[in-house]
C-alpha cells in the first residue's frame, strides 16, 4: 500500500474526456462549477470519493485564486499526475479563454452600434443584482458572529469611504483573525472545511491508489523554479521587446500582483481590479467594467476571466507600434497567462503539505478573518457598479481621510433603475439562474433601446 502508484490512475484518454466535459459545463460561479466536479467525478465516474475531494476542496479555499480551478488541478494530479493536473487546469479555462476573447473583440468592433449597445446597457444593471446576491450568500455563510460582522463593515467602510487599498484590508483581516484566534478561539475557528463531508458513492479508486508525491525540499525547488519561470519569462519577454512602460509590461505585473491576493473569489478582488484598471490605469472606463463581468458571466470558467477583458481594451486603445487588434489579442493571452499560471504553481506546489495545512488552526482562524472581510470588499464592488450604472454623472469627495463617490441623485437613469429592480426579484425571489437573469435583462435592454428610450 506504500508503493507509489502509476501515474495514470484512470486511463489518460477518457480523464482528458472528462475534463473536456466538464470544462463546457462550468458556469455559474465558483459554487456550480465545484457542482458540476461533484457530480461527474464523485458521483458519476466515481474515480473519487466524497471525503477526499472535499479535503482537496479545502486546501484550495486556503489560497489565492479561482478555487474551482483549482480544484480541478488537484484531483487531475490526483488521478494523473503533473500531467493530470496540467490538462485539467488548462481544459478548466479554455473554453471560456476563447469565449470570452471573441466577445471582447465584438465589443470592441460592434459596442457603438444600437443593437449592442442596447443590449449591453440590459447586462450592467443585471450584474447589480448579481453582486448583490453573491453578499448575501458570502454574508449567511461567513458571518456567524458578530465579531465578524465587525470584520466585514470595517472592510467596507475602510474601502469605500477611506479608500484604503485592498491587500492591506486582506492582509489585515488575516492577521486580526489570527490575533482574535489566540484571544477567543470560538470565535473565528471554522468548522474545518467547505460543506459537510457525507460518504456520498462508494469510489471505484482507493484513496490510497491516488497519485502522491513524498514531500522534498528538492521536489519543491524543482517545481517552484519552473513555475515561476513560466510565470515571468513571458512578461520579462513583453518588457524586453515593447519596453517596461508599455501597457503590456503594466498589464503583466499588475494581474501577477493581482493573481496572488484574489481571496474570497473574483468578486472580491475585482473591485481593486476596477479601481486600478478605471481610475489609475485609464486601460477602460466604469461602464466598460461592469459590462465586462456580464460578459464574464455568460462564459463558462472563473469569473475572474474578466480582467482578459480589461487587458483587450486596454491594449486596444494604447497598442504602441502593433495593430490594435493584434495588440489586443497579445495583451488578453498574457493576462490570461500571469492569472492562471499561480494557480498550476500553487497546488503542485502545495499538495504534498496539504494534511499539515489542513490541521493548521491558526490558519484557518486568519482565512475566516479573510473571508468576513469579503463580505465587505464584496459589498463595495456593488455599491461601485451601481453608482457607475444607475446613475449618470458621479463626483468623488476627498478630505482628510475620506476618499469616496457620491452619485448626482439628480441623473438617476430610470431604464437601468427597473432592469436592475427585474433582475433583483429574479434573483432573490424567483431564484432564476445568473443565464437567465442575464438573458431577459438583455433582452429588456434590446426592448428598450429599440423603442428609443432615453437612458441606454
Amino acid at each position: 500500500m506504500n508503493q507509489r502508484p502509476a501515474r495514470d490512475v484512470v486511463p489518460f484518454r477518457e480523464a482528458v474526456k472528462a475534463w473536456l466535459v466538464i470544462s463546457l459545463q462550468t458556469f455559474g460561479g465558483p459554487a456550480g462549477q465545484i457542482a458540476v466536479m461533484q457530480r461527474h467525478l464523485v458521483d458519476g465516474h466515481r474515480w473519487i470519493g466524497q471525503k477526499r475531494f472535499l479535503h482537496a476542496l479545502n486546501y484550495c479555499m486556503l489560497l489565492p485564486g479561482p478555487e474551482a480551478q483549482q480544484l480541478a488541478i488537484y484531483v487531475g494530479w490526483l488521478l494523473n499526475g503533473l500531467r493530470g493536473g496540467l490538462v485539467a487546469g488548462t481544459l478548466f479555462v479554455l473554453p471560456g479563454v476563447l469565449a470570452l476573447l471573441a466577445l471582447s473583440a465584438v465589443y470592441v468592433g460592434f459596442g457603438d452600434t444600437t443593437v449592442v449597445t442596447a443590449l449591453f446597457a440590459g447586462l450592467a444593471p443585471a450584474v447589480v443584482a448579481i453582486v448583490a446576491q453573491a453578499v448575501w450568500r458570502v454574508g449567511s455563510r461567513a458571518l456567524t458572529s458578530r465579531l465578524l460582522v465587525g470584520f466585514a463593515v470595517a472592510a467596507f467602510l475602510s474601502l469605500a469611504v477611506f479608500g484604503v487599498p485592498f491587500p492591506i484590508v486582506v492582509a489585515g483581516a488575516g492577521v486580526a483573525g489570527w490575533v482574535l484566534h489566540r484571544w477567543r478561539p470560538a470565535v473565528v475557528t471554522t468548522g474545518g472545511g467547505h460543506g459537510s463531508a457525507k460518504d456520498g458513492p462508494q469510489p471505484l479508486i482507493s484513496d490510497d491508489a491516488l497519485h502522491h508525491d513524498r514531500p522534498s525540499a528538492r521536489r519543491a525547488l524543482a517545481i517552484l523554479t519552473v513555475g515561476l519561470l513560466a510565470w515571468f519569462v513571458p512578461v520579462a519577454v513583453v518588457a524586453a521587446l515593447a519596453g517596461v512602460n508599455s501597457v503590456y509590461t503594466r498589464q503583466g505585473l499588475f494581474f501577477s500582483g493581482t493573481a496572488v491576493v484574489t481571496f474570497g473569489g473574483a468578486y472580491a478582488v475585482l473591485a481593486f481590479v476596477a479601481q486600478r484598471a478605471v481610475e489609475h490605469y485609464g486601460w477602460l472606463a466604469a461602464g466598460d467594467m461592469v459590462r465586462g463581468l456580464a460578459l464574464a458571466e455568460t462564459t463558462p470558467g472563473p469569473l475572474i476571466m474578466v480582467v482578459q477583458f480589461v487587458a483587450f481594451l486596454g491594449a486596444y486603445h494604447d497598442p504602441g507600434g502593433l495593430n490594435p487588434w493584434a495588440a489586443g489579442i497579445v495583451a488578453s493571452l498574457l493576462t490570461t497567462w500571469v492569472t492562471f499560471v499561480p494557480c498550476f504553481l500553487f497546488i503542485l506546489l502545495g499538495a504534498p503539505y496539504v494534511e499539515r495545512l489542513r490541521g493548521n488552526h491558526a490558519l484557518s482562524a486568519a482565512l475566516t478573518g479573510i473571508t468576513a472581510a469579503v463580505v465587505g470588499v464584496v459589498a463595495n464592488l456593488g455599491l461601485y457598479f451601481a453608482v457607475h450604472t444607475l446613475f449618470a454623472e458621479v463626483r468623488e469627495v476627498t478630505g482628510g481621510p475620506l476618499h469616496l463617490q457620491l452619485p448626482a441623485l439628480a441623473t438617476i437613469r430610470p431604464v437601468p433603475m427597473v432592469i436592475a429592480a427585474v433582475a433583483a426579484v429574479l434573483v432573490f425571489r424567483l431564484k432564476w439562474s445568473v443565464l437567465r437573469v442575464l438573458g431577459i435583462s438583455a433582452a429588456l435592454g434590446l426592448a428598450a433601446g429599440l423603442a428609443g428610450l432615453p437612458g441606454i
